[in-house]
């Protein structure tokens, strides 16, 4: 590793909120090419934009500290709703001497490494990644639904036909829907994307198939999956930063159907408050809901 790699920082902070140098190193599994938080070298600084979920902002701010020498810098922050206002409490809890202040709904909190930070193998081994017994798959907390099957595709899962060709699962997750795809010896490729680094690991994992290829990847911006696909499934986000987006699926649509030869179908599963309808009809021939329980709904799309 360069040395000129010397700071590290975890996702974006607004820049009016954390200085980060330019040369800093990008650890965070949600901006694809990132270096791995848990083999980076040891550090000089770090700058973390704090996941919301308590294991995972937990196991973020455990290998921060084990990644850092002592007496280095370590700058956490996040929204006051959104775990901010539990920062300074975790990083006492680790053995830190915290400094803290709040700034524009975020919780800004500083520290230095110390010499022998507590606790620190618990958080790390809370939030690896793991087999979980009841789910029978690798999963992780910060994955999307990592502890349970997302209703929406078990819902789609029980509604898709038996698929053939080459096909791509958008923001793939553990794999799930994937699974119920591989079922149909018709499939000759499934391509597996996902913008989370642990879950395309977690996927990899779950997924023992010779026909799937994995892309830790941008859906959106990542223009390395060639067109002409003959199917599409996805559960597209619909959440960004922890705030509701539903251009997001809207986008997602658009992808797909940039992706799929004529005649190919989108297999999509939806909350059923999202207007995706308006989206789906002008991109595709022919649409068709097939099915709206339990709060989500599920449609096929032609192209």
């Amino acid at each position: 590793m360069s040395a000129q790699y010397i700071e590290a920082v975890y996702g974006h902070p607004p820049l009016e909120l954390a200085t980060v140098g330019d040369a800093a190193l990008q650890v965070s599994p949600l901006i694809p090419g990132a270096q791995l938080l848990e083999s980076v070298p040891p550090l000089n600084g770090l700058t973390i934009l704090a996941p919301s979920g308590t294991i995972e902002r937990r196991y973020a701010m455990a290998l921060a500290l084990r990644a850092l020498v002592p007496g280095a810098a370590l700058t956490v922050l996040a929204p006051k709703d959104r775990g901010g206002a539990r920062l300074g409490d975790e990083l006492r809890g680790f053995g830190c001497a915290v400094s803290e202040i709040s700034k524009r709904h975020h919780r800004i909190c500083t520290a230095q490494r110390p010499a022998e930070p507590l606790n620190l193998d618990a958080a790390i081994r809370d939030g690896a990644p793991r087999l979980d017994g009841s789910l029978g798959l690798w999963t992780q907390p910060g994955i999307f639904s990592w502890n349970r099957i997302d209703p929406g595709s078990a819902l789609l899962m029980r509604h898709l036909p038996s698929l053939g060709g080459q096909g791509a699962d958008l923001g793939c997750g553990l794999g799930i829907l994937a699974h119920a795809v591989l079922a149909s010896p018709k499939v000759t490729a499934l391509h597996l994307i996902d913008l989370d680094r642990r879950a395309v690991e977690a996927a990899r994992r779950n997924v023992a198939d010779a026909r799937a290829q994995f892309h830790w990847a941008d859906v959106l911006r990542d223009d390395s999956l060639a067109g002409g696909l003959d199917f599409i499934v996805m559960n597209p986000p619909f959440h960004h930063s922890g705030s509701e987006d539903q251009t997001l699926g809207q986008r997602f649509i658009a992808r797909a159907a940039a992706l799929l030869r004529k005649g190919g179908t989108c297999w999509l599963t939806a909350n059923r408050h999202l207007p995706y309808e308006a989206v789906l009809k002008p991109l595709f021939k022919r649409v068709a809901p097939l099915a709206d329980a339990g709060g989500y709904k599920i449609f096929e799309a032609q192209k």
